[in-house]
């Protein structure tokens, strides 16, 4: 007879720990619940400083200009400009034209839907729908890394050369705009540039 009243009592204890265990945690659950929405509605109402920054930083009409000791210059303008809120050095670019104009050579104009442009050494990234325009010369691509130190293009992602009656593909071109020299290869050995005819 005890065991029974003993089993009974401690069904019913655990019962009720149970069904309060329950009614706890799901109630915890709906605060939780309740907590995230507020948090969404909130973000979704409040910019973050982050948002604030960039919008500040950003500046229409930009243009940056450098010249060196030898005469060459360097021309870039933009449609827009952001500075990256990371570094200050680096400004963000939409809708670039820029004009490498060396002494005792001819004009090269590049223009890109984007770019990056480090105002200490004036180094430029080009991206998207890079062009390249110098004698009678056009080198189109998706990426082109331009350092003004190094006298030194490096075009690369979609590589087409077009001369006069040919054209050639190829991974990455390399021009020094020192030397006038120009390097073509693939990232494969055993895949070759290819050259055609325009005719």
């Amino acid at each position: 007879m005890k065991k029974k009243i003993v089993f009974g009592t401690l069904s019913i204890i655990l019962f009720f720990s149970f069904l309060l265990f329950f009614l706890f945690d799901s109630t915890n659950e709906k605060k939780l619940i309740e907590k995230k929405k507020v948090e969404l509605a909130e973000k979704e109402n409040v910019e973050t400083p982050e948002e604030n920054i960039e919008s500040s930083n950003i500046i229409e009409d930009v243009s940056y200009s450098a010249k060196d000791t030898k005469g060459n210059e360097y021309f870039l303008k933009a449609d827009r400009g952001t500075i990256d809120h990371n570094d200050s050095n680096y400004i963000f670019l939409r809708s670039v034209i820029a004009n490498i104009d060396l002494k005792n050579y001819e004009l090269i104009e590049i223009s890109s839907d984007f770019g990056k442009y480090n105002v200490n050494n004036y180094d430029t990234i080009f991206s998207k729908n890079v062009i390249i325009s110098y004698l009678n010369n056009i080198i189109t691509g998706d990426y082109l890394d331009f350092s003004w130190d190094k006298n030194l293009m490096i075009i690369s992602r979609d590589v087409i050369l077009r001369s006069g009656n040919s054209s050639l593909k190829a991974d990455v071109i390399e021009v020094n705009i020192k030397t006038r020299d120009i390097k073509i290869f693939m990232y494969e050995e055993d895949k070759k540039v290819n050259i055609k005819s325009l005719e």
